[in-house]
């Protein structure tokens, strides 16, 4: 299992290494709200808000990842809308064994784009805006 979340990890480093920047707008831009929720069967809900000013090129998705100590997990995907308009966004996942507890922790959250690349049409993700903050789980 470690083996295969190495290889997982290393897989998507060496994608947001050599995927190419979306053509970000000066308009895109992502937010983290500073409450986080985990509840008793496990479930982490987290948001914020985004912007984006045009998906022509492939779809966009908001991302998170929760940090808690020496443990992070990806907290599910939502597909945005790129309208120029400021839209929210909550991303929810059951997290088990071990749970994440109530208190301090970090989101790192992104919007991305997925847009094909080569011959193929292969889409690799392009990062419109990245967001680190720090959170409070209650």
């Amino acid at each position: 299992m470690r083996v295969r979340l190495a290889l997982a990890g290393a897989l998507l480093a060496t994608a947001a290494a050599t995927a190419p920047t979306a053509h970000a707008g000066a308009g895109d831009g992502l937010s983290v709200d500073p409450q986080g929720t985990v509840a008793e069967d496990g479930t982490v809900t987290l948001s914020g808000s985004y912007r984006c000013m045009d998906d022509s090129a492939g779809p966009v998705f908001v991302s998170s990842t929760l940090i808690q100590g020496n443990r992070s997990t990806g907290i599910g995907g939502t597909r945005a809308v790129c309208d120029g308009v400021v839209h929210g966004w909550t991303n929810s996942a059951v997290v088990k064994e071990p749970g994440y507890r109530s208190g301090a922790a970090r989101v790192e959250a992104t919007l991305m784009q997925l847009t094909p690349q080569g011959a193929l049409g292969l889409p690799l993700p392009g990062f419109l805006a990245v967001e680190e903050s720090d959170v409070t789980l209650g």
